[in-house]
């Protein structure tokens, strides 16, 4: 073997050594299944996706919250299947570590499984994203079932499903009550039957996530659901202060982002007025 091939595979198998491996579906089961607890944040862009993984999550959701937090909407309805790809392919750029799963917006997944299907490989193929999510219970069981027989990874979602904003008369907690509570589960059951390797909880009562979660065998992730679930996610603008609409009460803040925001660029604007910005170190020399 030459210098040059020795040398070159040789820098090739170091690399492949350093690399961190990508979190991947059976291994979340394996986290559930060991207890240990997952982190789910969501991303929209090539910036944050690199934070959060440098936090060490392990998997980056793009939501259709984008609508709201990004886009100014008062809810998910009015986001696109191009909005997606759009935010998920700058998310998987900054991402080499994380799972990375797509929301599939409003409307899209109403549709037949194939209909559902052709937009789905084209989420995977165009962002390359290891999986998609689904809102809904029964209702989206001959869609999971469809998906993940064409070997698409299905990350379901239960309880307070947001698509379902005008169906439910508002942001409201799902499962209270011992028929909505029996739905819920149902629900849940529902789609790992039908092949889901992970489902949401969202806005349900503690006590009754617990329970869907000791009956599962895939990974619970959490949301407005309690801490007895097999991990947690929050909106990552919502964890950071960056957002100041809907606030729910579920929602912890770590940062207060969006005030030090607000307080950096008054420093910047009072520095450009007062002429102290930009300063001799800030140009050029001839």
């Amino acid at each position: 073997m030459s210098d040059f091939r020795h040398g070159t595979l040789a820098r090739f198998l170091l690399a492949e050594e350093s690399m961190i491996p990508r979190v991947t579906v059976p291994e979340l089961g394996r986290m559930k299944r060991d207890g240990r607890r997952m982190v789910c944040v969501t991303a929209y862009d090539y910036t944050f996706a690199r934070l959060f993984e440098k936090a060490g999550v392990e998997i980056l959701l793009v939501g259709d919250s984008l609508g709201m937090v990004i886009l100014g909407h008062e809810t998910t309805l009015p986001v696109t299947l191009d909005q997606m790809i759009y935010h998920t392919t700058a998310v998987v750029r900054g991402a080499s570590r994380a799972l990375v799963v797509c929301d599939m917006p409003f409307g899209v997944c109403h549709g037949p499984p194939h209909v559902v299907m052709d937009a789905a490989a084209r989420v995977l193929k165009e962002t390359g994203c290891q999986a998609i999510k689904l809102e809904g219970g029964v209702r989206m069981v001959e869609t999971i079932h469809f998906l993940t027989d064409h070997q698409v990874p299905v990350m379901a979602h239960v309880g307070l499903t947001p698509q379902s904003v005008h169906a439910f008369g508002g942001f409201k907690v799902q499962g209270r009550g011992e028929e909505a509570a029996r739905r819920v589960l149902e629900d849940a059951l529902a789609v790992e039957r039908a092949g889901a390797f992970a489902v949401i909880l969202e806005g349900v009562p503690s006590p009754l996530a617990q329970a869907i979660t000791a009956r599962l065998t895939i990974p619970t992730i959490g949301i407005g659901a309690g801490p007895g679930c097999d991990g947690q996610v929050l909106v990552g603008y919502d964890l950071l202060g960056l957002f100041d609409g809907i606030q729910p009460r579920f929602v912890k803040r770590y940062l207060e982002g969006g005030q030090g925001i607000v307080e950096a660029v008054e420093h910047f604007a009072a520095e450009v007025r007062s002429g102290v910005f930009p300063g001799p170190e800030h140009g050029f020399d001839p």
